[in-house]
């Protein structure tokens, strides 16, 4: 595949046409189908992209050059195989931003989202959905994240040691952060801790990944989890 790299901008107005660019990448039905997609936040092959996106594999190429040349996905080559994925976590908050700005436009948006996405979903590399704002309800409420949910608490930080998690504030992320959900139109948990606290409930099993999909379900003993953690109760 051959990538067409960006041309040099104009001083004067290189921000303007560097927008006006990454728009112009995403405004196609098939090129965001592929990157909702990759919102899951596993790599994807150009095939399986063409499957989801409903195109040819010559068609899914031609876009995923156009994504990877305005940086929105990256390829990673392995053996024959070339895989493909967001180009970061900034991408996945910029598709998901632009996913609740979207269905504030389109009616009736609660019949038009399945209950599954609805309800529990990955977020590129967090949890999202109906269950992950009331997560981040419950952090707000305790005092372990601030009003914005744009720092930990004291209280926060401790929690989140007493359950093995370090959220550490040697690195370029935040370390938690307000993100917008779509669904729900409200705020879930992101950051690293959003991320930590997701590999958290896979790695006790709580939740189960459906393959392929964005959505997420909870076990039997995740909900239970959720109850001791955050006083979550079924519904």
């Amino acid at each position: 595949m051959t990538v067409n790299h960006p041309e040099p901008l104009a001083e004067d107005d290189a921000l303007e046409r560097s927008i006006a660019a990454v728009a112009a990448a995403m405004a196609d039905p098939s090129r965001v189908k592929m990157l909702c997609a990759l919102m899951d936040g596993r790599a994807w092959t150009a095939t399986e992209l063409s499957t989801v996106a409903d195109i040819s594999a010559s068609t899914a190429s031609a876009h995923l050059n156009k994504l990877l040349a305005r940086q929105l996905v990256s390829c990673l080559s392995q053996g024959r195989h070339r895989y493909f994925r967001l180009a970061g976590q900034d991408i996945a908050q910029l598709i998901e931003q632009m996913m609740g700005v979207s269905w504030r436009r389109v009616n009736p948006p609660a019949t038009r989202t399945p209950f599954a996405l609805r309800r529990a979903r990955t977020c590129y590399d967090h949890l999202a959905g109906e269950l992950a704002v009331k997560i981040f309800e419950a952090l707000r409420n305790k005092g372990w994240v601030t009003e914005e949910g744009d720092a930990l608490t004291e209280e926060g930080a401790a929690f989140f040691t007493g359950i093995g998690l370090a959220v550490s504030g040697k690195t370029t992320r935040k370390r938690c952060c307000a993100c917008l959900d779509w669904s729900e139109r409200r705020f879930h948990l992101g950051g690293q801790a959003g991320a930590l606290l997701l590999l958290h409930f896979e790695h006790k099993g709580w939740i189960h990944r459906t393959p392929g999909f964005r959505e997420v379900t909870f076990t039997e003993e995740g909900m239970r989890g959720l109850q001791v953690l955050f006083a979550i109760n079924r519904e």
